[in-house]
């Protein structure tokens, strides 16, 4: 059995070692996509044990692991939590259904499809685990490279301009985070985030603007990467033009912007910070705010459901944001319910787009269709050619059986846009309650603003979506698309998760207050990592 510890380096290197053997080994892509959704479903399987270890050990527990067995903080050190262990979670469930979904027909349309998918895993896996600043921009560019060539995957005018607006964005954020780690390395000589928040205090008055001034081009870069308003301009045309499996990846994506964000935020700039205390609290609560209200507007404007899938994953981006900024526990919990109920509810959005849009639209003349008695039926008109719903004997399907794949279509339909919109009785309604009910504790005016666009945001989203479905569903011309088993079964297996969550909220709401409560007491954290000890004798170097 392999040690608790041992399983925190596994989720980066078997992406890292399946997409070498994919380079090297055999070229088939049967073969290949083998290994791209076994790979998947066993880092999936780590990662719960991960979390089923965090969990067992108790609300302060930490898995630590130094990859090159260097003291703290001279090397590098992977760590798990609560928090980091769910977003591995969610990395797993999201990358399996993506892969899955992928072997319908989207890994025929380039070559390096596998190889990319795994490197874009190992980059987000990274990214969760990591404990070192630098370490943390190498994972995201790893990850930042990979989404470049899984965009632009399939070709085609729209995907190009997106994908090159996408690159250009995420440069140029690049760029500020190595800057941003410059700073704050030249003021705290240390990398290690552990370190930093524990050397913030002790930085003299003089360096204390510097000090500000490198998280702020930090923190720049983390919200560009989150989908910040108004940063935020390149995602809805580069996740609607990706491809299903893609943009359904892309929906963790953003959500590392989300996680770097609250980790250092919660870390560095806790109450006892000093000076530093609360450093940017008021711009991420009312930046967030407005990423909401962008989200939101942007959902009831939007015209196609790729853009819609889009915008909401721009307002789970700012509830996120907005929820860290007012510093308290039971916030944080219901925000991290959020979290895990908007991803799994937006990455199942994006893999319906697709299936939504798939349909088998005929031009017939009246003369062309019959009621079986050689009758015209009585809403055709005799002169004019129509668009009609028809079956593969040219019988127009009035008044029979909704076809199963349809009926698919429609539950599962029902299912994401309760959640995204916060209805009862699911999990995205559980995540608004907590939050909402955490708010109306903190009765200042940020949080009332707070406390009624998650309202309004909900209402734009339940109208928005509504629409796209009487448009899907309800018009007479709609047929019945063709559906496959690999392609359904990633999307009934992340509602499942949706559905269970909801099922379950009481353990889960546990889980994931006991991680706010464990994030804002960073003192914690520090003494976790800084505490860690290299292995010595024959397995280990001891430096």
């Amino acid at each position: 059995m392999i040690a608790f510890e041992h399983l925190l380096v596994l989720p980066v290197l078997l992406p890292l070692g399946t997409a070498a053997l994919m380079l090297l080994g055999d070229r088939r892509k049967g073969f290949k996509a083998a290994m791209n959704v076994v790979s998947a479903a066993l880092g999936l399987v780590v990662a719960v044990l991960l979390l089923q270890g965090v969990a067992e050990r108790g609300p302060g527990a930490f898995g630590i692991y130094l990859p090159g067995n260097w003291s703290v903080p001279f090397g590098i050190v992977l760590v798990a939590d609560r928090l980091s262990a769910l977003m591995v979670v969610l990395t797993g469930a999201v990358g399996l259904a993506s892969a899955l979904y992928a072997l319908a027909r989207w890994q025929q349309a380039g070559v390096y499809f596998h190889a990319l998918f795994q490197l874009q895993l190992m980059g987000l896996y990274g990214a969760f685990l990591t404990a070192d600043l630098f370490n943390l921009f190498v994972f995201f560019e790893v990850l930042l490279a990979a989404s470049y060539g899984l965009l632009l995957h399939g070709g085609g005018a729209p995907r190009v301009r997106a994908g090159l607006h996408y690159i250009a964005i995420n440069l140029v954020a690049s760029l500020l985070f190595l800057v941003g780690v410059a700073v704050l390395y030249g003021v705290t000589g240390t990398l290690n985030m552990a370190d930093i928040a524990q050397k913030l205090p002790l930085v003299p008055e003089s360096d204390r603007g510097l000090l500000h001034a490198g998280a702020a081009i930090l923190a720049i870069a983390f919200l560009a990467k989150a989908a910040v308003w108004p940063l935020n301009a390149w995602l809805p045309p580069a996740y609607a033009a990706a491809s299903a499996p893609v943009a359904a990846l892309f929906a963790i994506l953003t959500k590392v912007g989300v996680y770097a964000v609250l980790r250092l935020w919660t870390l560095c700039f806790p109450a006892g910070a000093g000076a530093s205390a609360g450093f940017g609290g008021e711009v991420l609560i009312w930046g967030g705010i407005l990423t909401l209200a962008f989200g939101a507007v942007g959902m009831l404007a939007s015209q196609q459901l790729a853009r819609l899938a889009a915008f909401s994953v721009i307002a789970s981006s700012g509830t996120l944001v907005a929820t860290i900024g007012f510093d308290a526990p039971t916030l944080s919990g219901g925000a991290l319910f959020y979290l895990g109920s908007s991803t799994l509810a937006g990455c199942a959005l994006f893999l319906l787009v697709e299936l939504l849009e798939r349909a088998r639209q005929v031009e017939v003349g009246p003369a062309e269709i019959d009621d079986g008695n050689g009758a015209l039926p009585s809403f055709l008109d005799a002169e004019t050619p129509v668009h009609a719903n028809l079956d593969d004997d040219q019988q127009v399907l009035v008044g029979r059986a909704i076809p199963a794949a349809l009926a698919f279509l429609g539950v599962t339909f029902t299912v994401c846009a309760l959640v995204t919109a916060g209805l009862p009785p699911l999990s995205g309604f559980v995540a608004k309650l907590a939050m909402l009910t955490a708010l109306l504790d903190l009765r200042t005016a940020a949080a009332w603003a707070l406390f009624a666009l998650l309202i309004i945001s909900g209402l734009f989203a339940a109208v928005s979506l509504m629409r796209v479905g009487m448009r899907h569903f309800w018009a007479a011309d709609r047929p019945s698309p063709r559906l496959r088993v690999i392609e359904t079964a990633p999307i009934a297996g992340l509602l499942a998760g949706s559905v269970a969550m909801a099922v379950h909220a009481g353990p889960v709401l546990d889980y994931m207050r006991a991680s706010g409560e464990a994030l804002h007491s960073p003192e914690l954290y520090i003494n976790a990592v800084m505490s860690a000890q290299p292995r010595s004798g024959p397995e280990g170097s001891g430096q």
